[in-house]
């Protein structure tokens, strides 16, 4: 099988919550290429990343530098594979916020395009956001039936582009909780990256918002679910799934206090200095991706427990000697 990981924005300046697009896609690649099959990969390397520097000697490997918007280079890319993985976004409410027009052509209007492109054979497997639920109901689980309520750009965009997905059909997508995790190419911005960076470095959190309540899942997690789908994509396919640790729907607080366990010198604090933009406050239920019988394998302890490793050989500053 031939794979094209349509990829062309990496998005470390970003300040929310995120999915594999906003964190690496190093470990899917990896992963898919332990499973034998030819992997294509489109990226516009803006960060100058050298992440993919190692799968280079792999000759199942293939890589070109574009944009995902240039539709005459995508339709060239696209003609030989089986399946797609669209990972470009800008992703997070502030970073969408400063690029308007950037997040509606690469969001949404790129993943519009691609599905003009496909032939009805050709499979797609879509990475989305579990933000579009927007403000949840107190003690009410989000399920894919919930109503969607996204409310910043980024989380419109990525309803408009998963409703283009399914619409065109013979498709999957995962409606992501935010990431967490050790990865070549990641993001220390992401919620529990950050708090465990913090905690780690500073000793201290400030808190806005404590009681908000989200779902997480584990990088590896992800490039996981994404060959789980690969290999049951008839059973699956036409379909949304929610994708997140069940046990970790937790607000920022009990994050903290999660944190505190394997930090013990680190100390949180509440006070109203912030503001969510995308109002994200819900719990969320992955019984349906729970049923297909895929379970995560990283739990959240897993997680914090190799961040505190990874985070020490990180120094998150250049304007510093220490």
């Amino acid at each position: 099988m031939a794979i094209f990981l349509y990829k062309a924005y990496d998005n470390s300046g970003a300040k929310e919550d995120g999915q594999i697009e906003a964190t690496d896609k190093v470990i899917a690649l990896a992963e898919l290429k332990k499973q034998g099959f030819r992997v294509k990969v489109l990226d516009n390397f803006m960060f100058g990343q050298n992440s993919l520097a190692h799968c280079c000697a792999n000759p199942n490997f293939e890589i070109h530098r574009g944009d995902c918007r240039d539709e005459k280079l995508v339709r060239s890319l696209v003609q030989d594979v089986d399946l797609v993985i669209p990972l470009a976004a800008l992703v997070g409410a502030p970073l969408c916020g400063r690029d308007k027009i950037g997040t509606e052509t690469i969001n949404r209007d790129a993943v519009i395009m691609l599905t003009k492109i496909l032939s009805k054979e050709q499979r797609l497997l879509m990475p989305v956001s579990n933000s579009g639920y927007g403000i949840g109901e107190k003690g009410k689980f989000c399920t894919e039936e919930s109503p969607l309520n996204p409310i910043s750009e980024y989380g419109i965009t990525k309803v408009q582009a998963e409703q283009a997905v399914l619409e065109r059909g013979n498709a999957i997508t995962f409606r992501l909780a935010t990431v967490f995790g050790m990865s070549p190419r990641m993001r220390l911005d992401l919620l529990v990256n950050d708090f465990v960076y913090r905690a780690l470095n500073d000793r201290a959190i400030v808190l806005f918002e404590s009681h908000f309540k989200r779902n997480y899942i584990h990088v590896r997690d992800v490039a996981n679910v994404f060959l789980h789908a690969i290999e049951n994509f008839d059973s699956m396919k036409d379909e949304v799934y929610n994708f997140g640790l069940s046990d970790a729907n937790l607000s920022k607080k009990e994050l903290c206090e999660r944190i505190q366990v394997h930090l013990p010198q680190m100390v949180f604090l509440e006070a109203e200095i912030g503001e969510d933009p995308d109002k994200r406050d819900y719990i969320v239920s992955n019984k349906k991706i729970e049923a297909t019988g895929f379970l995560p394998k990283y739990s959240l302890n897993m997680g914090i427990q190799e961040l505190i490793k990874g985070c020490q050989m990180m120094n998150n500053s250049k304007y510093s000697n220490v």
